[in-house]
Formats: structure tokens, sequence, C-alpha cells
């Protein structure tokens, strides 16, 4: 068992964490405030590969491993998770493109999606259906002209944002055999939107729910083979916990590596805060919950590669683990700021809204 990290693997690593730090982490607060990330960010990440991860390289897609995947993501959630975490949800978007698309659906939608030139949004989740994923209502009634679809879904990150939706539908019966995917591009008629989410966090990926009305769909447009939706919506289910639990690591290292800082410089009683036994264990503790969730989070991708049998329990207990220390980590570190903590101006609070998600969705924990 090697737990070294290649030469390559930290160069991914650096090379997320500097564009993060020169283009994404200045700007964070901003987006933030202004409820959306600039387009012309995403092909700029483009331009390094990061617009298809783990798309095939035959298919003109970076093909990392998910275990390289998730130093992309720590380290751009270091700069801002919210857009860490939009730019995971579009990589899962066109991996599902590449693997399960026709020839002719690849040709149409991954080169846009590869240059990020069109972004992609993900619709499983309904008002109604949450973790009962299977029992989504949204239908897609075939006829001549392909796909007649209608309903609503919830919590949809880029929604009204994004460029193109791959959306989960009912086109049989119930369970989750009825269910198809379908690619709905941006301006199809009967296509729109709900009002914008007012989120505690990731607020700069503005959320809607995404609402169709007997919206035709070209019969080209469907994605895979009909029936088949549902398990290609669990397929990406193992890599999306990863994801989800790259950008927690990522977001509570940040705000311990504020923290370490910052008590550095804070003085009380004659010294600084890092000098005080009592600070300096809660500190040891922090450091030691990141390095056992990192070591978690990547054994459970290296068993996602290599398909090993028991992968999607760990991709789970992976999520779960990962994601509660990053939230508790982030807490920890806004406590120990005191005061200064709780204002914007720190970066801390918002690390702590915007993990918070993170223990929600992929699965709740």
């Amino acid at each position: 068992m090697d737990f070294a990290v290649t030469e390559e693997q930290s160069a991914i690593f650096e090379m997320a964490k500097a564009f993060g730090e020169e283009h994404i982490a200045p700007h964070a607060r901003q987006w933030e405030a202004e409820g959306e990330i600039p387009k012309d960010l995403w092909p700029r990440l483009a331009e390094l590969g990061f617009g298809g991860l783990y798309v095939t390289e035959e298919s003109g897609g970076s093909g990392l491993s998910r275990l390289e995947a998730t130093f992309v993501f720590e380290a751009l959630s270091m700069a801002c998770p919210s857009v860490a975490a939009f730019l995971s949800i579009h990589n899962m978007c066109a991996a599902m493109i590449d693997k399960f698309g026709s020839a002719e659906l690849k040709s149409r939608f991954l080169p846009g999606a590869l240059a990020m030139e069109t972004v992609f949004s993900y619709c499983l989740t309904e008002p109604g259906s949450g973790s009962d994923a299977a029992a989504l209502k949204t239908r897609a009634v075939a006829d001549d002209q392909g796909y007649r679809l209608t309903g609503t879904k919830a919590f949809i990150s880029g929604g009204g944002y994004s460029d193109a939706y791959i959306v989960m539908a009912r086109s049989g019966d119930d369970g989750p055999g009825g269910i198809s995917s379908l690619i709905v591009e941006a301006g199809t008629p009967g296509l729109s939107f709900g009002g914008l989410e007012d989120k505690m966090g990731w607020r700069s990926q503005p959320t809607r729910q995404v609402q169709m009305d007997d919206c035709v769909i070209p019969a080209a447009n469907l994605l895979g083979v009909e029936g088949k939706g549902f398990s290609y919506a669990m397929a990406g289910l193992d890599g999306g916990r990863l994801n989800i639990s790259a950008c927690s690591l990522g977001g509570a290292q940040a705000a311990l590596d504020a923290t370490l800082a910052y008590m550095a410089e804070r003085r009380a009683f004659g010294k600084t805060l890092d000098q005080f036994q009592a600070l300096q264990f809660r500190l040891a503790d922090l450091e030691t919950e990141l390095a056992a969730a990192r070591v978690l989070l990547r054994q459970a991708a290296w068993k996602l590669d290599r398909q090993a049998p028991d992968a999607t329990k760990y991709c789970a207990m992976a999520k779960r683990f990962v994601t509660d220390t990053g939230s508790r980590v982030a807490n920890e570190c806004l406590q120990l700021h005191g005061g200064y903590g709780y204002l914007a101006d720190y970066g801390i609070e918002k690390l702590v809204r915007d993990l918070r998600v993170h223990q929600i969705l992929e699965g709740t924990n």
C-alpha cells in the first residue's frame, strides 16, 4: 500500500490551487453578494482541462482518475467551495454524456461541455422526492416528435443560468426502471424557472426550480437507452460523493490555515493565541481530524478507480465522515476567531455556511 502523492497528482493540486488563489478567491465574496458566478470564469477553467476531468482522452477530456479529480476539487474549494461544487456538477453531466451518450449525441454536446461554453446542470430532485429519487413524477411522453416533457425539478444549481440540463423523467412505469435521461437545452419552448432561492450558503451559484410545461424534446436528445436513466444517475453518485467530500476537505483546510495565521497574530494576556496550550490541543485535534478525513477520502477514491466490490460502501462512508468533519472543523475555526469569525471580512463564516449543505446533498448523511 502506497500513500505517497505522485508528482502528477501534486502538480494537478498546485495548478488548481494557484488558479483558485488568483482567479476565484479575490472575487468570492463579490460573487456571493451578486448571486452569480461570471460565465467567463468557466472557459478559463476549461483551458486547464477542468471542463471534462474524467471524460476520456479519446473524447477530448482530461481522462483523470476519480482520485486525481479529488485533488482538483479540494484545491479549488480552498478558494471557494461554491464555485468548486458547481464545477463538480458540470463534470458529472459531461461524464454521463461521454459514458452513456450515442456518438451523435457526444458530437453535439461534448465539445461545448469540455470548453465550458455550454454549462450543464443536473435535474433529478423534485419538490416531493429528494432521498426517494426514484419516486419522481416528471413525465416524458413519447410522440412522433420525440418526447413531451412536463414536471418540476427542485434545488437545481444553475437553474436559469446553465445552457443545458440533464433531466431525469418518467418515460415508463413506476419505479427506477421507468426513468430516462434527456438533455434539455436553454431556450426550449415551455422551459421556465422559479424564483431565486435564498440559501444559507452556496450563494454564488443561482438555485431555482426548473419547470417544464409540455417541452418538446427531440428523440436525439435521449441520453443512452430509454428506461436506464435512473441507473445512469446512480452510477454518478459514488463519484459525486467523493467530489463533495473533497470540497468539504478543501474548505475546512482553508479555514484551519486562516485560523493558524490569525492565532499567530492575535494577542491576549501578553502572548499570541497560538502560545496557549489549551488552544494548541484544539488545533492539534482539528489537524488530526482533517488528516483522517483525507486518508478515508483517498482510500474510497482508490477503490472506486479499481472498481473494488466495496467501493460504493467506502464512497458513502467517506462522504458521511469527511463532510461531517469539514463542517465541524470550519465551525471550530470560527469559534477560535472569536467575534471576528462572525464577520464576513475574515471569510470563515462563509466557509461554515457553504460547507453545511454538503451534509445534506449527494445522499443525506
